[in-house]
């Protein structure tokens, strides 16, 4: 049977006894059968985002089939309309399909074929609704002044919070979190949103560049400065002028060097190798470690005065662990964007597919749960879509959490995912969760989840 949701299905004959006999069948079947004497009187019923499915005769009065089709293109692609002929006509069957109708279906043709036919249009329509609402909020996103954090726990919301204050403030900021926790996104959100939003951002990873070469990458050179130096090169520093630099694995910088940046930090100028003349610098400074600096500076592994220096502001960065009812959103997040620049769609997550991500353990962070998503958009169809398969052999380490924990997780992320599929419309929420209305107000209040944040938009 039809899920308890009952999708419309427009019926358009001008012949009633054909419009009761499909009408009936796909009512039986779980659908709500919408019959229409006349294609006008259809296309006017027809609204946006119409979550059904059309199925029109061809042969009619007034408006044929085929204008039908040709409208109902215009107005939506994606909608599918099946088409009904008469006996032997396959040329004009044949042309419907050229004309972009999803199906056909021949007079007289049996119940069940009816059924199958629908079935199919109609998970299509809804795997294309949903790309569709995914593309605009992704949009949506991309119109914003930087990169949002996607998420709707507490934790990411408190991030984003103290996100949006510190870039008004123009301090240096330390950030401390797990190799992929998105100590990048995080660095770029603040310097996007502050008044130095227009100029350079300048990221330098400093266990990726030699130690033999940091300094003249970092600060510069002047002609002959050493073997090599043929001309003048302008630093990392200096080329960052007026904006931020990111200083990612900031661990990683020799002790040496870390004497030099603690005096450009001090003293807001650099100079460069080879010249003893100081270039002011008007920059802020992002740094991000994945260790316990203050731990490292009593160990003798990391400079304590420069320690003090970058510790201004420190912000923390979750794990994904943290923010587990977080991870379905991200990944539909990360797949509309693999979606968008690969030219596939991006299937939505079903309830199988929610609770494989909600049960792997995540070592690599946003940054596993993104190639995750890539690999979902690029290679799900030869896994038939199967998270659970691509995740194969992957640790779990809900297995630690209380049963009734993981429970209540499973459930928050569905009836989260439904909230934003409907656009926080409860009537629709209940249908397609099959729950009766107080049933699923008591569980918003248990959660904390408010059907008109997901009206307002669908993400925070």
């Amino acid at each position: 049977m039809h899920d308890p949701a009952a999708t419309p299905v427009i019926i358009v004959d001008d012949e009633p006894h054909l419009r009761i006999t499909a009408g009936q069948t796909l009512e039986l079947a779980g659908y709500r059968p919408e019959p229409h004497a006349s294609a006008e009187q259809a296309l006017d019923s027809l609204a946006p985002d119409f979550p059904g499915v059309v199925i029109s005769d061809i042969r009619m009065p007034g408006m044929d089939g085929m204008a039908l089709l040709r409208e109902v293109r215009l107005r939506d692609p994606d909608l599918p309309v099946i088409m009904v002929t008469g006996h032997g006509d396959i040329s004009t069957a044949v042309e419907a399909m050229r004309e972009g109708a999803w199906d056909f279906l021949e007079k007289p043709f049996a119940g069940e074929r009816l059924v199958e036919v629908v079935r199919r249009a109609v998970e299509k329509r809804r795997l294309s609704l949903e790309n569709r609402h995914l593309k605009a909020e992704l949009e949506a996103q991309q119109s914003a002044p930087g990169p949002r954090l996607v998420g709707r726990t507490q934790v990411i919301q408190r991030l984003a919070s103290m996100v949006a204050r510190i870039s008004q403030v123009d301090a240096d900021v330390l950030l401390f979190g797990e190799t992929g926790a998105g100590k990048d996104l995080v660095a770029r959100a603040i310097h996007e949103r502050s008044p130095r939003g227009g100029h350079p951002f300048v990221a330098i990873n400093c266990g990726a560049v030699p130690e033999s070469t940091i300094e003249s990458e970092l600060f510069g050179h002047e002609k002959g400065a050493f073997t090599g130096a043929v001309e003048r090169r302008i630093g990392k520093f200096e080329h960052a002028n007026g904006g931020t630099v990111f200083l990612d694995e900031i661990e990683s910088m020799p002790l040496s060097l870390q004497v030099k940046l603690l005096r450009v930090l001090q003293e807001r100028s650099v100079e460069r190798l080879g010249s003893n003349v100081p270039v002011p610098l008007d920059i802020r400074v992002i740094a991000a470690t994945k260790v316990d600096l203050k731990a490292s500076a009593e160990a003798g592994r990391f400079r304590e005065d420069l320690y003090y220096r970058l510790n201004v502001v420190t912000l923390p960065i979750p794990p994904l662990r943290e923010r587990r009812e977080d991870i379905p959103l991200l990944f539909q997040h990360f797949a509309v964007v693999a979606a968008n620049r690969s030219g596939l769609e991006a299937p939505p997550l079903d309830a199988s597919g929610i609770a494989a991500l909600l049960a792997h353990d995540w070592p690599g962070n946003v940054r596993e749960l993104r190639n995750l998503a890539e690999r979902y958009v690029l290679l799900g169809a030869a896994w038939d879509y199967r998270l659970d398969a691509l995740l194969e052999g992957a640790e779990s380490d809900t297995g630690d959490l209380p049963l009734p924990r993981q429970v209540e997780m499973f459930e928050k992320s569905l009836i989260d995912q439904a909230l934003a599929r409907h656009r926080g419309r409860v009537t629709e929420v209940t249908e397609q969760l099959g729950l009766p209305r107080k049933t699923l107000y008591d569980k918003l209040r248990k959660y904390d989840l408010r059907a008109e944040d997901y009206r307002q938009s669908s993400e925070p």
